[in-house]
């Protein structure tokens, strides 16, 4: 039985279909609510073979190991990585929306996306999701943190529970311009636990944050994660690039 509140959007959505966040067109029979059929088809799922560690995936045939550039250098504090979809065409729109224009509507999308990826629910399921933190500054500012969105989305489509153990003590600005070196130096003890954060070390926790670019923030936070005893930690993440 539709609440009130659902029948009113769902009025909405006839009187005034919802537009696409990638090109402006009308949503319609796409499977999502807020992408066109047409930028739908341009999502670019990750699957294997891909990097273990940043999820960024090996095209052509695949012999012996293969070293991964985009994470060449970064000595991950975390065991695995996965993500869903590469951050381009309307991955990058979904994530832009969120998180420049406000636009909790995207999470919808992103869930299903998360949702239609076996590895991203196999990588979750029990585990304790532990959001990226946001400084205080930058939470205001936006009015939310959307790697604490995308966790909770993840919690709903693979199981787990989110926890925020961890927190930013540093206000770094935007890292998008910096190369990996100097990410890593600007990030130098940035995140700290939680006061009273309780972690059990016979526990799977898997890092969740929305883009996958040099790894550094997450690496970061893994660092703090590893100096407090935990002993199984992995990582997600919503788009690589």
């Amino acid at each position: 039985m539709s609440t009130g509140g659902e029948l009113w959007r769902g009025l909405g959505d006839v009187v005034f279909p919802p537009s696409c966040v990638a090109c402006r067109s009308v949503v319609e029979g796409s499977g999502f609510k807020h992408l066109c059929v047409k930028c739908a088809g341009q999502l670019d799922f990750v699957q294997a073979p891909h990097c273990a560690t940043c999820g960024s995936p090996f095209y052509g045939v695949m012999e012996g190991e293969r070293m991964c550039p985009h994470c060449e250098g970064l000595n991950p504090a975390f065991r695995t990585g996965c993500t869903a979809v590469l951050f381009r065409g309307p991955a990058r729109a979904l994530v832009i929306e969120l998180k420049y224009h406000r636009g909790l509507h995207a999470v919808a999308d992103m869930e299903a996306i998360f949702a239609r990826s076996t590895e991203v629910r196999a990588q979750v399921a029990g585990a304790v999701l532990v959001p990226v933190p946001l400084h205080a500054r930058k939470a205001r500012e936006r009015g939310f943190n959307q790697s604490l969105l995308l966790a909770q989305a993840l919690a709903r489509v693979g199981g787990g529970r989110v926890e925020e153990l961890l927190r930013r003590d540093v206000d770094t600005r935007s890292q998008t311009e910096f190369d990996r070196k100097t990410r890593q130096a600007n990030l130098k003890n940035a995140f700290a636990l939680v006061p009273g954060a309780r972690l059990t070390p016979e526990l799977k926790y898997v890092l969740v944050d929305d883009v996958f670019t040099t790894g550094s923030t997450l690496n970061s936070c893994a660092r703090v994660l590893r100096r407090a005893g935990v002993l199984n930690l992995d990582v997600v993440t919503f788009a690589h690039g």
